[in-house]
């Protein structure tokens, strides 16, 4: 199958002032448009090009690292657009606080581990929440892989992602990553979030 840019949901300047508009757009527009079109030329005329994008990613030679890079950033640019919305006061449904309680003990526990999570990442990457075997954990990995991977990060279901490359923050917050991944918070769909782990588990 062909693959095309996946569609915002809201404008490039919805979710300002934590992600804002020019970054949105070069992000969107330019890098993930980037991924989509090499992710097409890496599968056409390969055992890949019917595949779904889950179905390409779990089945993946990790040493094809023109599929690995284009489907992983693909798939994890699309995750990223969807978890996110410019109304921050999307519900949490009452299934996923009780999971992140029993995994972290609280919300803000959740919220300083996949900071810390996503801090931590050196280089290049993204944070993840994932579910595995009905819970809740926290990884991370590097460039555009992702847990669907094989052998990569927790190996679950992701419903959460953060993308910590610097082209995701550096117009607005340069070298303050922290304060990125802090803003991220204020624009996570909750309601997305939350359809997505009772889907997984």
């Amino acid at each position: 199958m062909s693959f095309t840019l996946p569609k915002l949901d809201y404008s490039y300047d919805a979710l300002e002032p934590h992600i804002d508009a020019r970054t949105m757009e070069i992000h969107h527009s330019k890098h993930h448009q980037g991924y989509t079109n090499k992710l097409n030329a890496a599968i056409e005329g390969s055992e890949n090009e019917p595949m779904n994008i889950i179905d390409v990613l779990s089945s993946l030679d990790m040493a094809n690292m023109a599929l690995r890079n284009n489907a992983g950033g693909y798939y994890n640019h699309k995750l990223f657009w969807e978890v996110m919305n410019p109304n921050s006061k999307n519900v949490m449904s009452d299934g996923l606080k009780l999971a992140i309680d029993e995994a972290f003990g609280s919300f803000d526990n959740f919220k300083d581990s996949f900071s810390m999570t996503a801090a931590t990442r050196f280089g290049s990457g993204w944070a993840w929440l994932c579910v595995k075997d009905g819970k809740l954990e926290l990884c991370s990995s590097a460039n555009q892989d992702n847990p669907l991977m094989p052998s990569i990060g927790c190996g679950g279901n992701p419903i959460l992602g953060l993308d910590v490359w610097e082209h995701a923050y550096y117009l607005n917050y340069q070298n303050r990553r922290p304060d990125y991944i802090n803003a991220f918070f204020n624009v996570i769909n909750w309601g997305v979030v939350s359809e997505k782990f009772n889907q997984a588990i």
